[in-house]
Parts: structure tokens; C-alpha cells; sequence
């Protein structure tokens, strides 16, 4: 193999419960798909209202949770992945298995498809502003699953979304990508706003750390010598 040919960083995966159903396909580098994508989930690849398709990107989220669909594909735009996801969960109950189980789903997919951490950046920080909102995002990918999230939002909803959910997927797919994540929410009156540049920072600060450093391929960014354990 090449020097100029790296290695594809993506993953996908059905994950089955009693409570949710999900098809997830994932490239943090965008393009293509891995060929053991789900077929149920390219099939349902379409122009729904949190799709888009792009020469280097291709994005499709249907949860069945507007808002929640809203946010998984700014978060994919801007952080430069491919991402297609699919979920059939339990929403006559209420929206909390089905948030969770996607954000769950999503961080696993992202830890599978990074791989080492051995040649990137490491870390990642971003602001962005939506308007008036302006959030924080500082990334670590440490393989110590931590996060601290503090959005300050104040309606009970946006949309079918509770926003008590909002952080909580937050800390989900830092739990399950296994990476520390700090993301505050700095100022903003709409808590659609305040949300929205929240994950919009988050993606960009992930983007940055997980940069590939060139010169560093095969060193670990720990005086450490490993972050594996």
C-alpha cells in the first residue's frame, strides 16, 4: 500500500433492542460508506428534511425526532463526517430511549471508526455563534469517557425533543465514544439557538481533533505512551 493511501476511518452497525431499533453508517472523513453498511439503511437514504448530499458528504438522520434529527446533522456537516442513521423506537412512551440509544449508537460508531488515537491531534476546541447564542466546545480524545455540559436552556421542549434530553445526549455519546467533552452554552435568549451553536462547536472541535497530523503517523499524542488504557 501507498505512503498517499490511509486508512478508511468509518464504521457500521444494526444495534437491536426492546426499545429501539437502529441502522447506523459512519465516515469521520466523509464520502463513501463501508460496504457492510445496512441495507434497510441505504435504502431509506432519501431527501428528508435532515438529508443532504454533497461531492464530499453524504448525510441522512431520521429518528423520528425532528429536532433531535436537526441536531445530528449539523453536528455531521460540520464535522466533516458521512453519516446515515435510522432509528424505529418506543416515541409512544416518550422521547428518552430513542435520544439516548441514537446518541449511544452514534458514539460507538465514532470510537469503531477512530480507531487509535495514535497520529491525530488529540485535542479540539471551538466557538460558534448562531445569532445571539455563542457556545464552547473543548474535546479530548482520551479514552476516558467524561463530560461536563451546561447549555443553560430553559423551554421544556424544542420541538418533540425534551430538553432535559439535549445534554443528556450530549454525555451519551461522549460515554460511548469514549472521549471528554466540555460544551457550554455562553449566551443566548432562544434555546433553539443556544442549542443548535452547541452542537455546531461540538462538531467543529471534533473535526479538529481528529485531525490527521502529518510527520506524527504512528505516535501517540500522550507522555504516556498510550492511550488505550
Amino acid at each position: 500500500m501507498g505512503s498517499e493511501k490511509t486508512n478508511q476511518r468509518w464504521a457500521a452497525f444494526a444495534r437491536d433492542t426492546n426499545e429501539t431499533k437502529i441502522q447506523l453508517a459512519l465516515n469521520l472523513d466523509g464520502g463513501d460508506f463501508p460496504p457492510d453498511t445496512d441495507s434497510r439503511l441505504l435504502s431509506s437514504i432519501s431527501d428528508g428534511h435532515a438529508s443532504q448530499s454533497s461531492k464530499s458528504q453524504t448525510i441522512s438522520v431520521n429518528t423520528g425526532i425532528g429536532f433531535l434529527d436537526h441536531m445530528l446533522h449539523a453536528l455531521a456537516k460540520h464535522a466533516g463526517w458521512s453519516l446515515a442513521l435510522a432509528c424505529k423506537g418506543d416515541l409512544h412512551i416518550d422521547d428518552h430511549h430513542t435520544a439516548e440509544d441514537c446518541c449511544i449508537a452514534l458514539g460507538y460508531a465514532f470510537a469503531t471508526a477512530l480507531g487509535s488515537a495514535s497520529g491525530l491531534a488529540r485535542f479540539g476546541s471551538a466557538y460558534a455563534p448562531l445569532d445571539e447564542a455563542l457556545s464552547r466546545a473543548v474535546v479530548d480524545l482520551s479514552n476516558r469517557p467524561f463530560s461536563v455540559v451546561e447549555l443553560g436552556l430553559k423551554r421544556e421542549k424544542i420541538g418533540d425533543l425534551s430538553c432535559e434530553m439535549i445534554p443528556h445526549c450530549l454525555q451519551s455519546f461522549a460515554q460511548s465514544a469514549r472521549v471528554t467533552l466540555h460544551v457550554d452554552c455562553l449566551r443566548g435568549q432562544n434555546d433553539h439557538h443556544r442549542a443548535e451553536s452547541a452542537f455546531k462547536a461540538l462538531a467543529v472541535a471534533i473535526r479538529q481533533a481528529t485531525t490527521r497530523i502529518p510527520g506524527k503517523e504512528g505516535e501517540v499524542p500522550s507522555t504516556k505512551g498510550t492511550l488505550s488504557v
